[in-house]
């Protein structure tokens, strides 16, 4: 359609732009329950936020920024309490930050919802910085805001 006129612009996708891109793509599904393991900060999880989840941790080897260290063994061997339909899972600091970063992919290609709840109720909430994600580690640019205060989501 573009043939013989001139490229006016030209994108390139930052870290955190490629994987919106691919997280876009796949929708939450609903799984199975898996049995309780782990150590670490305990977190509980609506059925959203865990399927948002599950797209992430899916997405592990297509990502740039790819999910925290043990945060799939987390993801697959979570319980669910059916009386408060509630996902419970036992996270370190790092893989909290990581899970923020999957709800902001979750964020951009769709619903706030699930990151604003997890900000609500873990004080975790992916902010990217503008410029220079190329070489962060994973979760390098995301912040802990205190439970309670508000803060930007991208």
């Amino acid at each position: 359609m573009l043939e013989g006129r001139p490229v006016r612009w030209a994108a390139r996708l930052t870290p955190h732009g490629h994987d919106t891109h691919t997280y876009g793509r796949l929708r939450p599904r609903a799984e199975a329950t898996p049995t309780e393991t782990g150590a670490g900060r305990p977190v509980e999880l609506i059925p959203s936020q865990k399927a948002a989840l599950r797209v992430f941790i899916n997405l592990a080897d297509q990502l740039r920024i790819p999910p925290a260290e043990g945060l799939a063994e987390q993801v697959r061997t979570a319980s669910c309490d059916h009386g408060i339909k509630r996902w419970r899972l036992h996270l370190t600091g790092e893989q909290v930050v990581s899970v923020a970063y999957g709800f902001w992919l979750h964020r951009m290609t769709g619903s706030a919802a699930e990151a604003n709840r997890f900000a609500r109720e873990y004080g975790a909430l992916h902010t990217p910085s503008p410029a220079g994600q190329d070489g962060l580690a994973p979760g390098a640019d995301a912040t802990m805001a205190a439970p309670g205060q508000s803060g930007s989501g991208g």
